[in-house]
């Protein structure tokens, strides 16, 4: 222990001096009760978002790109005379976004696979 003390010098009914026994015991309560209530909220938060989940929901930002954008995007980036700046604008995406799902060739990656296929849909009820 460095010999270091929290003293509490002002407040209502609060004598707080952790370099004593009984200051150490308080803090430790109030410790031990902050502790417990970040855990209650860890464990409310985890079953709402499973009841949410029971129910159909997902959480998380809508996905911008859909099926028919995906479709679009993958053709307009087949020809090689497209530049992506231009294709994303149009499509009202990022570059990034656009490379994420396509490639410059014009090719789908991966993450196109989960919309192509509707598995992505997010439900807004």
């Amino acid at each position: 222990m460095r010999g270091v003390g929290l003293k509490v010098l002002t407040g209502a009914g609060a004598q707080i001096d952790t370099s004593t026994a009984n200051g150490r015991l308080a803090f430790g309560i109030f410790a031990a009760f902050a502790e417990f209530e970040r855990e209650l909220i860890a464990e409310r938060t985890q079953a709402g978002l499973a009841a949410a989940c029971a129910r159909g929901r997902v959480g998380g930002r809508p996905r911008k790109m859909d099926r028919a954008t995906l479709t679009m995007a993958i053709a307009k980036m087949s020809d090689p005379k497209a530049k992506a700046a231009e294709v994303a604008k149009r499509l009202g995406l990022t570059t990034t976004t656009l490379y994420a799902y396509v490639n410059g060739d014009g090719s789908p990656k991966a993450a196109s696979t989960a919309v192509l296929e509707g598995t992505a849909a997010r439900s807004s009820q």
